[in-house]
């Protein structure tokens, strides 16, 4: 599925992924492929983004503030003070801040 997050500064993330886990409102939710459609704000917290492999993901387009997890070589993080993510059509938007 495609994923796009972005602040009001910069895009820091936009490519094909496996999986991505937000930070709810209510608490953390996990998005896969073909997920039915969600409009939902964001909490304080970390999106962890899962890679299929580290060859998926274009460095180039990186905004230098995602963080590599420790525990997998695969997941990325990208900590967020709130915001609102949409998925539809398999693609993920995030706007946080």
């Amino acid at each position: 599925m495609q994923l796009n997050i972005i602040t009001p500064q910069y895009v820091v993330f936009e490519g094909e992924v496996d999986s991505v886990t937000v930070p709810g409102k209510g608490g953390e939710f996990q998005m896969l492929n073909n997920h039915a459609a969600v409009v939902s704000s964001l909490s304080k917290g970390t999106i962890k983004i899962k890679v299929h492999s580290k060859s998926t993901v274009n460095y180039e387009n990186l905004s230098g503030h995602l963080k590599q997890s420790p525990a997998n070589e695969f997941v990325y993080l990208f900590d967020i003070n709130g915001g609102v993510v949409e998925m539809s059509h398999n693609v993920v938007t995030i706007l946080a801040s």
